[in-house]
């Protein structure tokens, strides 16, 4: 009998690679936090994880000989999105330090939740192939 790892695990594998992504996009929210016209953004991580933005909008890059390399961009990021400054800096700066400090501990502890709830789903993988 195999085991199949996306039943046994559930999301939580997906939502581990969501949660990195995202901490590197606030963690350069505030690294740019007194950037001139810095914008600050942010991930739609319920959209991302419900497959909203699966089928994003591509373009094929056009080649100039048959022996370049075949390669498409994307044309349209549709997850990340820009966030609304609730109090928005005279240099256009839309950082606000105190909320991306505060959206960061929280993606760290839902980071934390997941790994904890994955280690604890492959402890009871493991206590049952070695039939515990």
């Amino acid at each position: 009998m195999s085991i199949n790892f996306n039943n046994a695990l559930g999301i939580h594998a997906d939502a581990l690679n969501v949660r990195s992504q995202r901490a590197e996009i606030l963690a350069n929210n505030l690294a740019n936090s007194d950037t001139p016209g810095y914008k600050a953004r942010d991930l739609d991580f319920k959209g991302i994880l419900q497959g909203e933005y699966e089928n994003r909008e591509r373009m094929q890059l056009e080649r100039t000989q048959n022996r370049h390399i075949p390669a498409e961009g994307v044309l349209v990021d549709s997850a990340l999105k820009f966030r609304i400054p609730h109090q928005p800096a005279i240099d256009g700066n839309t950082v606000e330090a105190d909320i991306e400090q505060a959206e960061f501990s929280q993606n760290a502890m839902d980071f934390q939740a997941s790994f904890t709830f994955l280690n604890s789903k492959f402890s009871g993988l493991t206590k049952a192939m070695k039939n515990q």
